[in-house]
């Protein structure tokens, strides 16, 4: 075991402490139905729905991947990977009342709905293979800081991640992640807010740091525009397709409610987009040779380097918050769809409402035990993270997206749309090479076309257009 830094130590402690007393709350108070318990009981305002939808936007990735990106090659213009969410979120803010309006727990439910059985199960597959790998990196990268800062193995630190997420998950439902995601958010963006004028400080002034740095790394456009109008995309169509965001859409009290989230959420990620991308040009500018020249722990050495201890509390607490809103979501979307896409659907649809509470409690705890056990063997999840966004955004996309918003789509479109926007996606990942463009958007492109295809040539051979997104 190696060095314990107790300031930190006890900012999380406090912090897990509160995590799990919501959830123990939120289960004695609120749960009464598997609508409480999946979807906050569609209750959810404006500002919880965009504090929600930030904290699952800014994972790991968006705090030390970014200070990490800013370090190694992409400078300034790191805030893009950031930035390129919160504009994706004004287009989708398009979308969101029609997602509430459809009145529906999970996007296979909707797909089922107007495509058929195959399209749907097909479409929840997809997700929970997908929602496994997040939930694995998350809970890796939680354990990595608590790891960092307590000085326990790294092992027993996923363990402890693990854990303290399937309790406050497993208790508290959607309302809990919610209320949770919020307390998350105000600690990722408070704790980085106050961290940066003392890291710059502590560096000696932004003139100094500035001054050590070649002046490229200080261009906003460094990475160009092709790759912030991919950014942007691929975050459009992740968001889009990804239920963990729309099941925030869903649990909105109103569909009003869900377009002014979707707004909000926007200027909360554009606010916070610089402060991980100015930490990491600190520590580019004081120890270029960090980590071999990768700068992979860029964010935590700035902070622990340049900060009091306190703030390095709150940082490693900013982290840790970070990975566990994306964590918690990604658990409950996945068992979410396992019990109410394949359970109910398939096996029992007879299943009462209390039992459906139990299975997706219980789901909720072999999903994360097998998550962390992918997480115990360390290995490299991010080519592979990117994948299953990327295989689970680009097939349901259209069928998803413009089923909701293409009323003569018929029936054979949506199912076409999900193989082909699922195969290209593929064929991308691995044929693609180093074109610039990312396999989601290679994916989500042929699925659009062929969605539009195959709606204009059944609907000229007098095909019917396929049941209503919206209807029961």
């Amino acid at each position: 075991m190696g060095n314990i830094q107790v300031v930190p130590v006890i900012i999380l402690i406090i912090y897990i402490g509160v995590m799990l007393s919501i959830g123990f709350f939120v289960n004695r108070l609120t749960i009464k139905t598997s609508t409480d318990y999946m979807l906050a009981g569609r209750r959810m305002g404006v500002l919880m729905i965009a504090c929600s939808l930030s904290a699952n936007n800014i994972g790991g990735g968006s705090t030390t991947g970014v200070a990490a990106k800013a370090f190694n090659g992409w400078g300034m213009s790191a805030a893009w990977y950031v930035l390129a969410a919160a504009v994706a979120m004004i287009p989708l803010s398009f979308f969101a009342p029609r997602i509430r309006k459809t009145m529906a727990v999970t996007i296979p439910e909707v797909v089922n709905r107007r495509f058929g059985n195959f399209a749907g199960v097909f479409t929840a597959v997809l997700n929970v293979l997908s929602l496994f790998c997040l939930t694995a990196s998350q809970i890796l990268a939680s354990a990595s800081v608590l790891s960092a800062i307590t000085g326990v193995p790294l092992n027993a630190a996923v363990v402890v991640a693990g854990g303290i997420i399937i309790v406050y998950t497993t208790l508290g439902g959607m309302l809990a992640d919610a209320i949770a995601d919020i307390l998350q958010f105000f600690i990722i963006f408070f704790g980085l807010l106050i961290s940066v004028p003392m890291v710059i400080r502590g560096a000696g002034g932004w003139q100094a740091v500035s001054n050590m740095l070649p002046e490229v790394e200080l261009d906003m456009f460094k990475i160009g525009i092709p790759t912030i109008l991919g950014l942007i995309f691929n975050y459009f169509c992740t968001f889009l397709s990804g239920p963990e965001m729309v099941s925030r859409f869903s649990s909105a009290e109103d569909e009003k409610t869900a377009v002014k989230a979707s707004v909000l959420s926007a200027v909360l990620m554009g606010l916070l987009a610089f402060m991980p991308t100015l930490i990491g040009l600190v520590a580019l500018a004081e120890n270029p040779g960090l980590d071999g020249g990768q700068g992979t722990t860029a964010l935590m050495y700035a902070a622990s380097m340049y900060a009091p201890p306190v703030i390095t509390g709150l940082v490693a607490a900013a982290i840790v918050a970070a990975t566990m809103s994306s964590a918690d979501s990604n658990l409950l979307c996945a068992s979410t769809i396992l019990i109410k896409d394949i359970y109910q659907r398939f096996i029992n649809p007879e299943v009462t409402d209390r039992r459906l509470i139990t299975l997706t409690r219980g789901s909720n705890v072999f999903i994360c035990l097998i998550s962390m056990g992918i997480a115990l063997f360390n290995i490299n999840l991010i080519t592979l993270n990117l994948f299953a966004f990327a295989l689970r955004s680009a097939g349901p996309f259209a069928a998803y997206a413009l089923g909701m918003v293409v009323p003569k789509a018929t029936k054979n479109a949506g199912i076409v749309s999900i193989i082909i926007g699922s195969i290209a996606v593929v064929i991308w990942q691995i044929w693609g090479g180093n074109t610039g463009v990312l396999p989601i958007v290679f994916g989500c492109f042929w699925g659009v076309v062929s969605f539009f295809l195959v709606t204009k040539v059944e609907s000229s051979m007098g095909k019917p257009p396929a049941p209503s997104a919206f209807g029961s």
